[in-house]
């Protein structure tokens, strides 16, 4: 506990990075199996760290658990990796500076990319072999995930009394990824038990500075900062960083003079900075008392006309609700696509659906497509994002462009892998999952960015989700509903169904659920199509009758798209009767047939009202 005794009255400053010197050496595929393959840099760091002034040192273990050993075929030297890493730094230290075991995060962006309880067994692993070693205390440094930060924290409180450090990641200044304040963070990571909270990597010591100047002391804590050098470059294939140690240490003052006690770097920082930031400090005491006013977050919270046009989930659940899909076109003649848009809309369609590049193939992009036929036909547009296409960046600017343009009904989909479409060496991008990408839409609503940055306005998206029935194990398919709810779903989407006796167990399925859902129906155009969407279409299953039907005219094409629309129209019979939305998927932009099917739905309701209206008369 004497790293804790010294804070009470003093600071104390740490190490800078390990990875910037091994990336600038030019050494290592992974610089955690450097301890043992090549001890003897990984040492000279340590040295020259503590010759510059550093009283904390931590260890080379950042990434050395199971999950990300694992990428280098090392997962079966978690512990000689995380052995050999105490033993080298406790050696250098001699007794001179502390000794941290460092843990580093594994979540970014994306949280379905490894769960909680893959983190926790990792954590353990790795956790169990650091004290083993009898560090000096633990670094939990650069979690961007708080959800994960907390859970190992109050692991590594249960195993252990010694000193513990928790520190953040934020994408942006004051705030981590979710909105969350790093004030309101720092006091939940507090109240688990920390000794020292504070934030580490990212930001470099100016917006470090801007992030901590609105924090107030903790309460029982100590403030830690452990900040990049500056913002990296890139040059000539390589990231540099390009802040002078003078700035460096004349920031870190900066730093303290907001609560901060334990001081290192980051990423990009040297020996020489570290060097230049002790002499800056040697004299320098902390302070005991900070006065803050918090800035509040402003978001300006309107409503964004959509047209006059009530949103999907709302219309049908108090009548039956048309959509219908009609993908862009893969080039530029885009006569048909309008023509099929007017048809549709004269036809009385609710929405039309727009996929994003079905199948991994490149077309005209749906934002453009949907800002056409708002434009000529005043027509509401559904359009569809996957998470293939676009990184995290891109998703942001691209729903932050659908909002300003007034277009709010989305449907996030994960999308078809690239390897299925024309580019099969494109690549795919899946920065986050379908669950994932509905959970940021919904962040957006309330004004945030994923960062948590203030948007000062709030979207106003309606969020679709998919759902493919036909699997196997339905029950396994509503349980990601489920889940997809609790993200955020505001409705399904189906893909097309071809067996009636399935659309019975599908409604039985689901009739728990309380959002709705819009049934696929997609007529078949001939025995090929039957065929190939049957056997080569991930998530499409026809039954055997239906492939027989069609096959008995697959010798005359007219007949072949007949039986198609009689099929879809027995489909629908079924459809109409269990689920209030019915979802129709135009094949290969033949919108006659889809017009043809939603007259048919439109007639069945006349009917159906005229029935009503009759029986209410005979009852008077």
């Amino acid at each position: 506990m004497a790293l804790l005794d010294d804070l009470k009255d003093g600071l104390l400053i740490a190490d800078g990075a390990m990875g910037t010197l091994l990336y600038s050496y030019g050494v290592g595929h992974c610089y955690e199996e450097l301890n043992i393959s090549q001890p003897e840099q990984i040492q000279n760091i340590h040295q020259a760290y503590l010759e510059a002034g550093a009283q904390v040192l931590q260890t080379n273990t950042y990434a050395a658990n199971y999950t990300k050993l694992s990428r280098y075929g090392l997962e079966d030297a978690v512990k000689s990796i995380n052995l050999h890493a105490v033993r080298l730094a406790k050696e250098t230290a001699q007794d001179r500076a502390y000794v941290l075991g460092t843990i580093g995060g594994i979540r970014g962006a994306g949280k379905k990319a490894i769960t909680l309880e893959e983190i926790k067994r990792s954590f353990r692993e790795q956790l169990y072999w650091l004290l083993h070693e009898k560090v000096d205390g633990l670094l939990l440094e650069t979690y961007y995930d708080l959800e994960e930060l907390k859970t190992v924290l109050q692991i590594a409180r249960q195993e252990t009394t010694l000193p513990i450090i928790a520190q953040v990641s934020l994408h942006e200044v004051g705030v981590l990824q979710g909105g969350l304040s790093l004030s309101e963070a720092l006091n939940q990571l507090e109240e688990l038990g920390a000794d020292i909270v504070g934030a580490n990597c990212r930001l470099g010591p100016h917006h470090m500075l801007r992030s901590l100047e609105n924090i107030p002391l903790p309460k029982q804590a100590y403030l830690s900062a452990y900040p990049n050098a500056s913002l990296p470059d890139y040059i000539d294939g390589r990231f540099i960083y390009q802040s002078e140690p003078d700035y460096f240490a004349q920031q870190a003052r900066a730093l303290v003079e907001q609560g901060v006690r334990l001081i290192g770097g980051c990423c990009g920082t040297t020996p020489a900075h570290i060097k230049a930031m002790a002499e800056t400090l040697k004299n320098v005491k902390p302070i005991t008392e900070k006065e803050v006013q918090p800035k509040p977050i402003e978001i300006e919270a309107h409503s964004v006309s959509q047209g006059g046009q009530e949103q999907l989930q709302h219309v049908v659940r108090r009548r039956k609700s048309i959509i219908v899909e009609l993908d862009p076109p893969k080039h530029l003649n885009i006569d048909c696509f309008l023509e099929g848009a007017q048809a549709l809309k004269e036809a009385g369609i609710d929405a039309l659906t727009m996929a994003d590049n079905s199948l991994a193939s490149p077309r005209i992009s749906n934002m453009a497509m949907a800002a056409l036929i708002r434009q000529h036909f005043d027509l509401l547009p559904l359009v569809h994002i996957t998470c293939r296409d676009r990184n995290l960046i891109g998703l942001q600017s691209h729903l932050l462009g659908l909002h300003c343009l007034g277009m709010h009904h989305v449907l996030a989909v994960t999308g078809d892998p690239t390897k299925i479409g024309d580019f099969p060496g494109a690549t795919s991008v899946y920065d986050l999952s379908s669950f994932e990408l509905i959970q940021l839409i919904k962040q957006m609503n309330k004004g945030l960015s994923f960062s948590g940055k203030p948007l000062k306005q709030q979207t106003t998206f309606s969020v679709a989700a998919a759902f493919n029935p036909n699997v196997r194990h339905l029950e396994r398919a509503v349980s990601r509903l489920e889940k997809k709810i609790e993200a955020g779903a505001d409705y399904f989407i189906s893909q097309p169904v071809y067996d009636h006796e399935h659309m019975h167990k599908i409604r039985e399925a689901t009739k728990h659920l309380p959002v709705p859902i819009y049934i696929g129906i997609m007529p078949l155009t001939s025995s090929r199509n039957a065929e190939f969407l049957h056997h080569e279409v991930p998530g499409i299953k026809l039954t055997d009758e239906i492939r027989q039907r069609m096959a008995s005219v697959a010798h005359d094409p007219h007949l072949s798209q007949q039986e198609g629309i009689s099929i879809a129209k027995s489909l629908i019979d079924t459809a109409y009767n269990l689920f209030n939305g019915i979802y129709i998927i135009t094949p290969f932009m033949r919108y006659e047939m889809s017009v043809e099917l939603v007259t048919y739905i439109h007639a069945k309701q006349h009917t159906e009202q005229e029935r009503e209206l009759h029986h209410g008369k005979h009852i008077v």
